[in-house]
C-alpha cells in the first residue's frame, strides 16, 4: 500500500508540475524562458517588483527544476553585480535555479577574465540580456573614494580596485553615489564595445542594461 500511495502522489505531483499548478511551476507564473532582450528585462523587472513588495514567489527552486536543468541550462540573463552580500541577484530579481548567470566582482570592476565570464552567456548560450547592476552605498566604491581622497594606497590587490574606479572618481568628483552610477555606465559602454558582444547588440539579439539597486527600498531602476 505505501508503494501504491507514493506512486499515486508522484504521478499527481508530476501532473501538477506539467500543468503549471504548483507554486514553482513555470506556466502558472509566466516563468518560461524569454528569448528576446526586452522580454528578459521585463521578467527581471517583474521579479524585482515582487521582491521589493515582499511578495516573492521563489520560482524554480524545487526538485523538478533541479532535474530540468541538470543536463542543460538556458539562463535568460547575465547579471554582473557587486560581491556585496546584500545584493544577491537571484534574490533581488526573485529568480531561481538556471534562470541567471551571476558574475560578481567588487563594484563591478572588470578585467579580461571577468569580461569573458560575462560574454559566455550571450556567446555560448544565446542569453539575450546582460544587466550591469550597481547598488546604493557600495562598500568597494566608498573605500576607493576614501583612498583617493586621502591619497593612500590600499594593501595587496585591493589597490587594483581603487585604480579601476579612478576614472569614475574623477568624473563624479569624488561623490560616492555618483561614482556608482558612472562606473555602471562605463562598464555597460565597455561591454557594448567588446568584439564578441557588439555584433549581437547591433543585430538586436542582445541588450546590455545598466541598473541601480536601492538597499533602502529593494527596488531596481534602469540607468542606461
Amino acid at each position: 500500500m505505501p508503494k501504491i500511495m507514493n506512486r499515486r502522489a508522484l504521478l499527481g505531483t508530476a501532473g501538477l508540475v506539467a500543468g503549471g499548478l504548483l507554486l514553482d511551476g513555470g506556466a502558472a507564473h509566466g516563468l518560461a524562458r524569454p528569448a528576446a532582450p526586452d522580454a528578459a528585462w521585463a521578467k527581471l523587472r517583474e521579479g524585482n517588483r515582487r521582491w521589493a513588495a515582499d511578495a516573492a514567489i521563489h520560482p524554480h527552486q524545487d526538485l523538478a527544476r533541479r532535474a530540468e536543468v541538470g543536463r542543460k541550462q538556458e539562463p535568460y540573463a547575465v547579471v554582473f553585480s557587486c560581491i556585496d552580500s546584500r545584493v544577491p541577484p537571484e534574490l533581488v530579481f526573485d529568480a531561481g535555479l538556471g534562470d541567471l548567470l551571476s558574475v560578481r566582482s567588487a563594484a563591478q570592476t572588470i578585467d579580461p577574465l571577468v569580461s569573458g565570464a560575462v560574454e559566455y552567456g550571450p556567446v555560448e548560450l544565446d542569453t539575450p540580456l546582460v544587466v550591469v547592476l550597481g547598488h546604493q552605498r557600495c562598500g568597494a566604491v566608498t573605500a576607493a573614494a576614501h583612498a583617493l581622497d586621502e591619497g593612500t594606497t590600499l594593501p595587496g590587490d585591493l589597490q587594483r580596485i581603487v585604480e579601476a574606479l579612478r576614472p569614475a572618481y574623477r568624473s563624479a568628483r569624488g561623490d560616492v553615489d555618483r561614482m556608482i552610477r558612472v562606473n555602471t555606465a562605463r562598464t555597460v559602454a565597455g561591454l557594448k564595445a567588446g568584439k564578441l558582444l557588439a555584433p549581437r547588440v547591433a543585430r538586436g539579439q542582445l541588450k546590455i542594461v545598466g541598473a541601480y539597486y536601492s538597499l533602502d527600498t529593494g527596488q531596481i531602476t534602469r540607468l542606461v
